[in-house]
């Protein structure tokens, strides 16, 4: 197949589609389901935020140490197909097995099963952008990544509308997980494993941190997921506390907050799809800063007309807005530091390290739930404006941050 084709970025990228579906229906469809029918009432949201919990925690410690492997263990089959061979078999036990848990601790041993499945196919595979493409089309191949991202999530919100039975949305999830990685392992070719010393983990995991323009990149990208969970996080409590009329175009479309956010999260994700590849194209033209520099302060701005106006027509419209900048950001952030990864024998530990800076920031979200609380009961709607606005601070400056990195343009 011709590299750098069409057909190649999307199946460069297809396991990165199925693994968006896959996160999106359980994160929000499956796993708080399963659990609502194996406990008590009163336990659930007690019993999934543990899941949550531990399952962040892999999710933070596992792609360093799965890319380590992989760079460190090369097969005579490549250093990043193998690995996505055997997460994404293990990938889809684990989701048969989450299916029919007869118990709470079935399941939570089949969720961890499935965080680590997730890091061994994932923490080598987000090394094949900075290991096959070279840097002039790494934007490009960012953005069809981005654009993939964003679809998934549509047609996981399609499925779980369509497919009532959980079982029959476990096994979906877990065929077209296997589907994407057939496609991907039957016809990308790996380069040859690059020449250099192998470090063991801790020293390979710390030697990117001495690297400036590694650090920048991390810190930017952990404040700017930080200002998206703040907002993910607390706007379905925003639409039930304080918009309430969830109608537009002079009719109500939803009665509840969760229907709302759903068709708020439906808009995102089509801004996102169509304005991802053509801004990682662009970035190849003209460098990633100016598109993250336009991306990062489009999303604080437009956080300010939520707080002034809550009502659901302007939010639909935002929606869209933060959709269009997010798909920016997105697909530009993933060729950014691809650009200033300086060790290709390590490229899997490094991108794991770096992919730390997207789950600790949800960590932090989740931790100021008490203070928007406090918040709020001492003035209505005082601790959504604060999280919102740190929001936008969280945005502005993790893009204008980015200025200090060198190693781009």
């Amino acid at each position: 197949m011709r590299p750098f084709s069409r057909r190649w970025y999307l199946l460069l990228s297809a396991y990165w589609f199925a693994t968006a579906f896959k996160w999106t229906l359980v994160l929000f469809v499956l796993l708080p389901a399963r659990v609502a029918e194996l406990v008590p009432a009163a336990e659930k949201a007690s019993r999934l935020g543990l899941l949550f919990g531990a399952g962040a925690v892999v999710a933070t410690l596992g792609p360093p140490v799965m890319g380590w492997l992989s760079d460190r263990y090369p097969t005579r089959f490549g250093r990043r197909l193998p690995y996505l061979a055997a997460g994404s078999l293990v990938t889809a036990l684990a989701l048969v097995g989450m299916a029919y848990a007869g118990s709470y601790l079935a399941l939570f041993l089949a969720y961890l099963l499935l965080q680590v499945a997730d890091d061994l196919a994932t923490g080598p595979y987000s090394a094949l952008i900075p290991d096959l493409v070279p840097k002039e089309r790494r934007g490009t191949a960012s953005g069809w990544m981005g654009a993939l991202q964003a679809v998934a999530q549509i047609a996981a919100g399609a499925a779980a509308f369509l497919v009532p039975s959980l079982p029959a949305l476990f096994w979906a999830v877990a065929g077209l997980n296997l589907a994407a990685a057939g496609l991907t392992l039957g016809f990308l070719e790996e380069p040859q494993n690059p020449q250099g010393r192998r470090e063991g983990l801790w020293e390979s995991v710390l030697l990117p941190w001495r690297d400036p323009d590694f650090r920048w990149v991390w810190g930017t990208r952990f404040l700017v997921m930080l200002g998206q969970y703040l907002v993910q996080t607390y706007l379905q409590y925003y639409l039930a506390d304080v918009v309430r009329v969830f109608a537009a175009f002079g009719r109500v479309i939803a009665g509840a907050a969760a229907q709302a956010i759903g068709l708020l999260v439906l808009l995102i994700s089509l801004g996102g799809a169509a304005t991802s590849v053509p801004a990682g194209r662009l970035s190849d033209r003209l460098g990633r800063k100016p598109l993250i520099y336009a991306s990062g302060v489009g999303l604080a701005a437009l956080l300010v007309p939520v707080l002034l106006f809550p009502r659901y027509d302007v939010l639909l419209f935002l929606a869209l807005l933060f959709g269009v900048g997010y798909g920016v950001y997105a697909a530009v952030d993933w060729a950014l530091v691809a650009d200033v990864l300086k060790r290709p024998e390590a490229h899997a530990t490094e991108m794991g390290v770096w992919q730390t800076s997207i789950v600790l920031p949800q960590i932090a979200a989740g931790l100021l739930g008490g203070a928007v609380g406090t918040l709020n009961r001492a003035q209505f709607g005082l601790g959504y404006a604060a999280a919102f606005s740190l929001a936008a601070l969280s945005f502005l400056a993790g893009t204008l941050l980015v200025r200090n990195v060198r190693a781009a343009g």
